[in-house]
């Protein structure tokens, strides 16, 4: 009994070291980075506003997520590509500003060499998570 179960733990052991091993190999996924700039309540009764600074590294994406509220983006630097759910694929340049309705699936995509860097403003209902993903 005490060695299939010494063996059960040695498997167990010898397959945890080869998955590390094999993820520590892969290339981390570009990740998006937000910066929260500015909370702030309004007087419209449990709504916030909450602005952020959004960096999508080259080759990086969003994942496809919700806002529980209404969302402006106005593109700094890059070209950001936005998914949106029931129109076509955007790309944005610098100087641009586009909508997100509250609730919309939506997923913003780095396909250029080089970062993209967005504020966002958002009026979201409070105590509610400023982004949910989906599949």
């Amino acid at each position: 009994m005490r060695k299939s179960i010494l063996a059960v733990c040695l498997v167990v052991s010898a397959f945890g070291a080869v998955s590390a091993s094999v993820q520590s190999d892969a290339a981390p996924a570009p990740s998006v980075q937000r910066r929260v700039l500015l909370t702030q309540d309004l007087q419209i009764p449990n709504y916030q506003t909450v602005f952020v600074e959004v960096t999508i590294p080259a080759g990086g994406r969003e994942g496809r997520h919700t806002h529980p509220g209404t969302a402006v983006v106005h593109v700094q630097e890059g070209q950001l590509t936005l998914d949106h759910e029931g129109m076509p694929s955007k790309t944005y340049m610098p100087g641009e500003t586009f909508f997100i309705e509250n609730g919309k699936v939506h997923e913003g995509i780095n396909n250029g060499t080089s970062r993209v860097r967005a504020l966002a403003s958002f009026v979201v209902e409070k105590g509610k998570p400023l982004a949910s993903q989906v599949q």
